[in-house]
């Protein structure tokens, strides 16, 4: 069956073709008539499905997280995309491609496994290396914080999204440590690999992303120590003040308690650490954002509501047009001795304007994300 994807669909078009379901809601319409509202999902995002008549009998042929195939009409509701649903039936995985179904990081798992054991290698503390070592020689960790992504909804939301978000922070927290020589980098690097482990558990990925009841009832910070405290209890003599500053960057990483943070950092790299990861969530947020918005007719991008704001895209196609057209009106041309061709002066002038405007957009823009703490 050819496969059609969420980020591809028009208004009024009639669409056959299979989607996961990421929720199943059933409903009561003010007359009385039962309805199902249906989150449906691919690798390119969600779109909401709508099932008006033939409720009951189609709720009988699927659950959450199962794949189906649906026959429905594209339609713009309150400016979202949805699809109306006529005809349904459901899909085995077996006849499946899982990679149309969930995002997937652009770097292969096994090549950032090895950058990051390449710099656990590097540690030259033995007890910090020993934690990593247990951790990553672990086959069954090591298949689960390859795959999980590193959130749900907020940032790296695609498989190997944990460790792609891990191994930068990491990358991240060596740089910092060669402009600062007093950070004790093992335990930095230690408490950037480490710092969301608990996602494996809280986060479930198998088919769609969601919360486990775990990460439910206690969360990725509560988990994570308590992974760290069993692997510890396995390494023999280990330092108990090392074990203590290593639990205090995940109790910390978030910085501040309406974060989510049990603990606020009170060490150095616990102030780095909460630093670096919020950054580089927020980075990646944006980022996917834009990238999601980018086809858009305009300028800027759509409301983002955790943000609370709206970004600058760019030049769009259609604005570079009019600035070609506009550069064609008839100029003298300026000619130097040698007979080429300068660039008129007015022009300079303008692009200087822009770019210092841009440039203090984004200022502006760095200050304003990188200000706060939440993931």
């Amino acid at each position: 069956m050819t496969k059609v994807f969420i980020e591809d669909l028009k208004e009024r078009d009639q669409i056959d073709s299979p989607f996961l379901v990421r929720d199943k809601i059933m409903a009561m319409a003010k007359n009385g008539k039962p309805y199902m509202t249906l989150k449906l999902m691919d690798r390119s995002g969600e779109v909401e499905g709508r099932i008006w008549d033939r409720v009951d009998e189609f709720s009988r042929l699927f659950n959450k997280d199962d794949f189906i195939r649906v026959r429905a009409k594209a339609s713009v509701y309150m400016g979202k995309m949805q699809l109306i649903i006529q005809d349904l039936v459901a899909v085995p995985e077996s006849s499946i491609a899982l990679g149309d179904f969930l995002p997937v990081s652009a770097s292969d798992p096994a090549q950032m496994l090895d950058e990051a054991w390449a710099l656990v290698a590097e540690m030259s503390d033995p007890h910090y290396r020993a934690l990593m070592e247990s951790f990553y020689g672990d086959p069954e960790f090591s298949a689960l914080y390859s795959k999980a992504p590193a959130a749900k909804a907020m940032h790296h939301v695609y498989l190997g999204g944990l460790l792609e978000h891990s191994l930068a922070v990491a990358n991240l927290a060596v740089d910092v440590c060669r402009r600062y020589p007093t950070v004790d980098r093992d335990l930095l690097i230690c408490g950037a690999l480490l710092h969301d482990i608990g996602k494996v558990a809280e986060l479930s990925y198998a088919r769609s992303f969601d919360y486990s009841d775990e990460g439910k009832l206690l969360g990725h910070i509560v988990i994570g120590v308590e992974m760290i405290e069993e692997k510890i209890r396995t390494l023999g003599e280990f330092p108990r003040v090392k074990a203590t500053l290593i639990k205090h960057l995940l109790l910390s990483h978030h910085g501040q308690y309406d974060y989510g943070s049990p603990k606020r950092p009170k060490t150095l790299e616990a102030v780095i650490l909460n630093f670096l990861d919020d950054m580089d969530s927020k980075i990646n947020g944006v980022q996917a954002h834009i990238e999601k918005e980018r086809h858009n007719d305009s300028h800027w991008t759509g409301y983002h509501r955790l943000y609370d704001r709206y970004f600058f895209i760019g030049e769009t196609a259609a604005s570079d047009a009019e600035g070609s057209v506009e550069a064609a009106e008839p100029m003298a041309p300026a000619v130097t001795p040698g007979g080429e061709k300068k660039r008129p002066a007015r022009t300079e002038r303008k692009d200087k304007t822009l770019s210092v405007s841009l440039g203090e957009q984004l200022a502006g823009l760095n200050m304003d994300l990188f200000g706060s703490g939440e993931e």
